[in-house]
């Protein structure tokens, strides 16, 4: 989602309380704000038609290899006939010729199968490295700092200000976050101009790291994908790039506008699938968003919620498809799962891009944001799991799902769970899997602090799995569709990414989406001594602050 929208899951309503009859503001209207702080128990409800698509996708990406075991044994059953039978013997009978005839027809039927499937299935996809931007110091601010900036620059009343401290104070980001000193100033700041000069900082600074990591060239790249939400200038920021570093002009360049918070694992696919069809090619993907031509200068407080939650950020990462990449890769690609539910009108509306009362341009999030984000959320979990539980887990998932089935559990209009019958077993929850087993690791979009305390609870997750989300959201704000690949880094500067580590990413985002990225370490990591974002910092990391973020509190703002 665009930085300015994601706001995640974060329900905000405005509710009128008629006019002040008292003190100092009598006689003015009187608002009051409610913030919904949890997301529905989306595990309570799975739909079995998710579950079926899982395993859709794991029949298709499994449909030769499942035929390689069955022509191997079919092959040794047929040598061991043979030597049974002396077949060296009877190479020099009569019957020797079509003896030997069936054998060579076997070994061609045999070849042609292996070449079948090594030329059918998917080219393995190696993430080479990557790079996450990291600003200059002078752009640091803490919240206190952010609050008094955003008074000195005149555009917001005293109500405004205050609601945004308290939205602060609440919301799991600490005093190192960074933002772009054009928002502070008392001028117009949502020009191309200064949409431009922040693109160029970040994207050239994540790129030029990531070509100093990798030693690859410029002019090596074959496929281009840029996303960012908002800003979207022409000649677009891809376009930027390759005028930037004087790429080739035969380069697939593509990009992504609009697509919110998830578009960085779209833009992965989509590099996939390009690097697919291109045999020996190397793919760059550059995921950011411009803060500053973000910035909502106005007084509706669901708008307002964004200034508080996105800060600078980018990061850039290699993709290779070149087999002689696989020794000095980092992760190769193991999955990619997608959910869109734009087809439902409320879920397309939950965050709109439209101009308040003042004509002032913003994200608007919808007071349902909460329901809509879980449901996507719990449809791409379900869809994933058939992809990376072990069987033990499905099995357990599939027989409380059926058992609860067959109970009869229903839903009655207002949503609350009511059995036809008073027996136990069908007010049961199914059985939640444990993904601990699926993945070592866990990068969950850094939204916010309420969205993230969310999702450990209902995926069961410990402290340590969400560390690296709660870290991130702490040290560097809520990055839009970068939060994840700040996520890896914290644990690559922390050393805990072994070989044969599964790493999963979950973004959401407007449209509304949800989508996940399965990653399978290739090599031990080491812990980098340049070149990462919390090198200044992992010492700190975790701390006590991000004791206290893992405690949900209830506020209602009036």
């Amino acid at each position: 989602m665009a930085p300015t929208g994601e706001q995640h899951l974060l329900s905000t309503e405005i509710l009128n309380r008629g006019v002040e009859t008292s003190g100092p503001d009598a006689g003015s209207m009187a608002f009051s704000v409610r913030v919904r702080r949890r997301l529905p128990d989306f595990l309570q409800s799975v739909k079995l038609k998710y579950v079926k698509l899982g395993y859709h996708y794991l029949i298709n990406h499994g449909i030769y290899l499942a035929a390689v075991p069955v022509v191997v044994l079919v092959f040794g059953a047929e040598v061991g006939r043979f030597i049974r039978e002396e077949l060296w013997q009877k190479l020099w009978d009569t019957t020797a010729a079509y003896d030997l005839l069936a054998v060579l027809t076997f070994v061609v039927v045999f070849i042609f199968t292996l070449s079948l499937y090594f030329f059918s299935s998917p080219r393995s996809i190696y993430l080479i490295d990557f790079a996450c931007f990291k600003p200059d110091d002078d752009l640091k601010v803490t919240k206190e700092e952010f609050i008094e900036l955003a008074r000195k620059s005149g555009k917001f009343d005293e109500a405004s200000l205050e609601f945004q401290k308290k939205i602060l104070e609440s919301s799991g980001i600490g005093d190192e976050t960074y933002v772009p000193k054009a928002i502070m100033s008392t001028e117009n700041i949502s020009t191309m101009k200064e949409g431009r000069e922040e693109a160029s900082m970040m994207m050239f600074g994540a790129l030029d790291e990531l070509f100093e990591k990798t030693g690859i060239q410029p002019n090596d790249v074959g496929v281009l994908v840029v996303n960012c939400s908002v800003f979207n200038p022409t000649p677009s920021l891809s376009a930027m790039i390759i005028n930037h570093y004087k790429m080739r002009g035969n380069i697939l360049s593509f990009n992504l506008g609009g697509m919110g918070c998830s578009a960085g694992i779209i833009a992965v696919d989509l590099a996939n699938d390009m690097l697919q069809a291109n045999m020996n090619s190397v793919a760059v993907v550059v995921s950011t968003e411009m803060v500053a031509y973000n910035w909502y200068p106005g007084r509706d407080r669901s708008m307002l919620i964004p200034n508080c939650f996105f800060r600078m950020g980018c990061s850039a990462l290699l993709l290779s498809n070149r087999r002689r990449d696989y020794r000095r890769a980092k992760y190769k690609l193991e999955h990619i799962v997608r959910t869109h539910k734009g087809a439902n009108d409320a879920s397309f509306r939950s965050v709109y891009q439209e101009e308040d009362d003042q004509r002032f341009k913003g994200l608007k999030i919808r007071k349902d944001l909460v329901e809509i984000g879980g449901d996507a959320i719990k449809t791409n979990i379900t869809t994933l799991g058939p992809l990376v539980l072990p069987f033990s887990e499905q099995l357990l998932f599939f027989s409380t799902l059926i058992k609860r089935y067959l109970s009869g559990t229903t839903k009655d209009k207002g949503g609350v769970t009511n059995p036809r019958n008073s027996s136990p077993a069908s007010s049961s929850k199914p059985y939640i899997p444990d993904y601990k087993l699926a993945f070592e690791h866990f990068c969950i979009h850094a939204a916010s602090k309420t969205v993230v305390n969310e999702l450990q609870r209902n995926l069961g997750l410990s402290d340590a799995n969400m560390e690296a989300s709660r870290a991130t959201l702490h040290r560097f704000g809520n990055t839009s569709s970068s939060s994840i690949w700040y996520e890896l880094a914290y644990l690559e500067a922390k050393g805990r990414v072994k070989r044969g580590d599964r790493v999963w990413q979950l973004t959401f985002g407007s449209g509304f989406k949800c989508n996940s990225a399965v990653w399978k370490s290739v090599r031990h990591v080491e812990k980098p001594s340049t070149n990462n974002p919390w090198l200044d910092c992992i010492d700190r990391y975790p701390s006590e602050a991000l004791s206290q973020s893992s405690q949900v509190h209830p506020v209602n703002f009036n």
